[in-house]
């Protein structure tokens, strides 16, 4: 009878599935560890300070606080990291990658050298909305939309995927610009010293607070120029610059530029690896929850002039799910505008 009583209870127990994991587990996991909070950008620029302001409150809320360490790992305009991840990273929550909103579109606009798929990584959360902007420097001659339309315009690009180089050729190829796109550069601070050697006119795709990062004051200043945002509608840094989804000339533009500009939604995303377990998952997600809005998180955040909006990590899994699922001929639109012919 008592053998029969405990293979009874044992089926029972079967039949309600797997416990769930308790939040201990992620503690014990996560407690005595070092992860790794990597970054996309160059040293010195607009990726790294986010990097080295967030990955500490970070590290402090998850379950066992972690020990935490930033490492740089630029190339390709993000798509170095995101092949990382993909492919040599240990798949259990123990690196963190923060990239380059556009890269995760790059595999989708089939971009030189992205062959990966955005939807296999673990989108954690994303810290900002800001829209990048083109900046001119102040002796190119470009200060308007107007100049741009009529004047030439050399910028400097990090590589294949990055809103450097997409963001630039789209306004050649929809709007009509004179931009000329050199390659090769490391990151935005690679791009700003050869601004102020007279080897560049200026950088496209980058936000406001990240210029002012690597460069305070030349916005403020005027030593460069905002001629166009990437954006739906004007910012707050920005009421008098018009953004590229205004200046849309038909409805299939505007609908192109959809696409093109659903990177500002989800700017500065957090991944991490493929198949790290469910539960680490949520964990992480709430650990990012609760350091993006510790108050001395964005107290460090503002003295570094940090722009803030949260993103889930959900939002931006199902932002870059709709960009894959839309209809092949917009996409195709979208990769015709933003491609750079080869030699530039």
């Amino acid at each position: 009878m008592r053998f029969l009583q405990k293979v009874t209870a044992a089926l029972a127990l079967a039949a309600c599935g797997p416990a769930p994991a308790r939040a201990g587990d992620v503690a014990d996991f996560y407690r005595g560890r070092q992860v790794y909070f990597m970054h996309s950008g160059g040293e010195g620029g607009g990726y790294a300070t986010y990097a080295q302001t967030f990955a500490p409150y970070f590290a402090r809320h998850i379950p066992g606080n972690p020990r935490v360490v930033v490492q740089s790992m630029p190339g390709a305009g993000g798509v170095r990291l995101m092949q990382h991840f993909i492919s040599v990273a240990p798949r259990d929550g123990t690196y963190f990658g923060l990239v380059q909103s556009g890269v995760s579109f790059a595999p989708l606009l089939e971009s030189t050298g992205a062959k990966f798929d955005p939807r296999r990584v673990n989108w954690i959360g994303a810290m900002s909305r800001v829209a990048a902007v083109c900046a001119a420097w102040h002796t190119s001659g470009v200060a308007t939309w107007e100049d741009l339309l009529t004047k030439p315009f050399v910028v400097g690009s990090s590589g294949a995927g990055s809103l450097t180089e997409s963001q630039p050729a789209l306004l050649n190829k929809l709007y009509g610009t004179k931009i000329k796109i050199v390659t090769g550069y490391h990151g935005a601070n690679d791009i700003y010293l050869a601004m102020e050697r007279g080897e560049l006119q200026g950088r496209c795709g980058s936000g406001v607070p990240s210029l002012e990062i690597s460069r305070p004051g030349w916005v403020a200043s005027g030593k460069v120029k905002i001629p166009i945002q990437f954006a739906y509608e004007r910012g707050k840094l920005l009421p008098d610059t018009p953004t590229a989804f205004e200046l849309a000339r038909d409805e299939r533009t505007r609908t192109v530029m959809k696409l093109v500009l659903a990177p500002v939604e989800m700017n500065r995303p957090l991944l991490t690896t493929p198949d790290t377990p469910a539960e680490r998952i949520t964990a992480l997600r709430e650990a990012f929850h609760s350091a993006i809005n510790d108050p001395e998180f964005l107290a460090d955040a503002k003295r570094a002039r940090l722009e803030i909006e949260e993103n889930t990590g959900e939002r931006v899994a199902e932002i870059i799910a709709g960009a894959w699922a839309l209809p092949p001929d917009i996409v195709r639109v979208a990769k015709e505008a933003m491609s750079v012919p080869g030699g530039d």
